[in-house]
């Protein structure tokens, strides 16, 4: 397992070693001790989670501001633009965003900590998402960044036709107007 870090160092690509030949391929997709000697991070995960969207589907960007959640987020169908955003006020990187391709193929995973909104565009016909997060899904503490904020300007890959959201996305809040982490 190896852990790349990104443009914003605390966001992290993590590559599993894969094993294979003419019969497919294993690889394990989380061994804790592997995790912890290539990012020193021993994250304690309590939920996993499984979502299936159909192509130019948004989600996004949601946190918790409470029982706040690490990720670890992979595609093991088709593939995602996933993308991190800091939201933590005082950090030198405070309304950056970093994007990656996640897929099936590359089978790479994104490490997004809290302090980060997160969301993905589908770039394939359908893409299945999974996440081990580090807290429990907490509706009431739950908020969202509309996914085309003007001040975030996140470069979504986009077909010539909007992006379909749902309605409790389409209402997300404005960066500047957003609840933010310290």
């Amino acid at each position: 397992m190896k852990a790349i870090p990104t443009a914003i160092p605390e966001v992290l690509i993590v590559e599993p070693q894969v094993f294979g030949d003419e019969r497919g391929f294993f690889f394990e997709s989380y061994n804790a001790r592997k995790f912890a000697e290539a990012t020193g991070l021993t994250p304690q995960f309590v939920q996993d989670n499984h979502s299936r969207s159909a192509k130019n589907v948004l989600r996004g960007l949601h946190y918790q501001l409470r029982q706040v959640q690490d990720k670890l987020v992979r595609v093991v169908a088709g593939a995602v633009f996933d993308v991190a955003v800091d939201i933590r006020k005082h950090s030198p990187t405070f309304g950056q965003w970093v994007g990656v391709e996640l897929s099936a193929e590359n089978k790479k995973m994104l490490w997004v900590p809290a302090g980060f909104a997160h969301g993905f565009v589908v770039l394939s016909e359908y893409a299945e998402f999974l996440y081990k997060t580090t807290d429990y899904w907490a509706p009431e503490h739950e908020r969202c960044i509309v996914w085309n904020d003007p001040e975030l300007s996140i470069a979504w890959p986009l077909d010539s036709a909007p992006p379909l959201v749902s309605g409790k996305d389409a209402q997300g809040v404005a960066f500047r107007d957003a609840e933010v982490y310290p």
